[in-house]
């Protein structure tokens, strides 16, 4: 993980700093590498990977919302919290699905809260699921399965790249799929909320109109309540 700052302000810079590093150490996690930047020229020009950004509007030069359109367009997946005292930028700064936006000065609670569910959202765009079939291990992205599906004995697992007989039971699956992005809707299926496109109360339908999965009435209110909450996380 690679953590970016830009900001105008030395001492912002700082603070953002400050706030990650002690971020991390409450977690006991190693504090990944931090850059920082004074202004969106210098930013543009790293062309190092970027996993989350922390991001001030009204800067000398290029502004915020140029730069954040930019670094979007580069990598999607890059998580970005906009960081300033004028809120009138929040409707520029949402069209680019900013993550979060802090406003100054920080709050360090809200600071801690924010940056645990970053680091979720990370984990689960970069963490990659061992499928193993009766022919090999297939290797994918936690993103790229849609779905899994006990039919009959057999467990298949849907992909964005073609579905995969595994050999292990659902129970392996619930376990391994990360909790924040998956659900299990009913005893034959776990779904993946990235790719929902709609449900009611005993059905949910998923990308591309091939696939759906059945959803127990007794798990509908968990089960929506968790989607609005993954949907609040990750936009």
């Amino acid at each position: 993980m690679r953590i970016a700052v830009c900001d105008d302000d030395a001492l912002m810079r700082e603070q953002i700093q400050k706030y990650i590093k002690a971020y991390f150490e409450k977690t006991c996690v190693k504090c990944p590498e931090i850059v920082c930047f004074s202004n969106g020229e210098s930013l543009l020009s790293d062309k190092e990977e970027k996993d989350i950004l922390f991001l001030d509007i009204e800067m000398p030069g290029i502004n915020g919302i140029y730069v954040g359109n930019e670094l979007k367009r580069q990598n999607e997946n890059i998580i970005i919290f906009v960081v300033t005292s004028y809120a009138e930028y929040l409707d520029d700064a949402m069209r680019f699905h900013v993550f979060r936006y802090l406003s100054k000065p920080l709050d360090i609670h809200r600071f801690f809260r924010n940056m645990k569910e970053a680091v979720s959202l990370y984990n689960t765009i970069t963490i990659k699921v061992p499928i193993e079939t009766k022919q090999g291990i297939h290797t994918l992205p936690a993103s790229a399965v849609i779905m899994v599906e006990a039919f009959g004995r057999k467990v298949i697992v849907h992909s964005t790249m073609r579905d995969f007989d595994s050999v292990h039971n659902m129970q392996y699956w619930l376990e391994l799929l990360p909790q924040n992005c998956f659900f299990q809707t009913h005893r034959s299926f776990i779904v993946n909320f990235e790719h929902i496109v709609d449900f009611d109360h005993t059905l949910i339908h998923m990308t591309g109109g091939q696939f759906r999965a059945y959803l127990t009435k007794r798990k509908y209110n968990a089960f929506k309540e968790a989607y609005l909450l993954y949907l609040e996380s990750s936009r």
